[in-house]
């Protein structure tokens, strides 16, 4: 499995990135500490975490390569994802979407950059 971030996404995720960071997919199920919320709605919602590189993430079993590096993500939330997946960022509406061979995933991919105080408050998406 992979992700390629487009340009512009990837110039607004590395901003937040260093050696200490790693990044994180999160299927939002309510399940560990990144998860905002449990699903109660039919749509499939993921966030891109930025967190620090010292915590374990027991939850997050699985890595995806990406242009940015490996990315963490919870195994069983393959089913929703790709083997060949996109970020892009439209940049008039500040708003990341991740995609895959099989259309959009999420239109409206998350991103909370929890090594930050106003990460949660900073996600556009939700």
């Amino acid at each position: 499995m992979e992700i390629r971030f487009d340009d512009a996404a990837a110039a607004k995720i590395k901003a937040h990135l260093s050696p200490d960071k790693k990044l994180l997919l999160t299927f939002e199920d309510g399940v560990g500490p990144y998860s905002q919320h449990a699903m109660i709605h039919m749509q499939v919602q993921f966030t891109l975490n930025v967190v620090p590189v010292s915590d374990n993430a027991p939850e997050y079993d699985g890595t995806i390569d990406s242009n940015l590096g490996p990315i963490g993500y919870k195994s069983y939330s393959e089913e929703d994802l790709d083997a060949h997946m996109a970020v892009h960022l439209n940049e008039r509406m500040n708003q990341l979407t991740l995609s895959g061979d099989i259309g959009i995933i999420d239109s409206n991919l998350g991103f909370i950059d929890f090594t930050s105080k106003d990460g949660l408050k900073n996600n556009p998406a939700r």
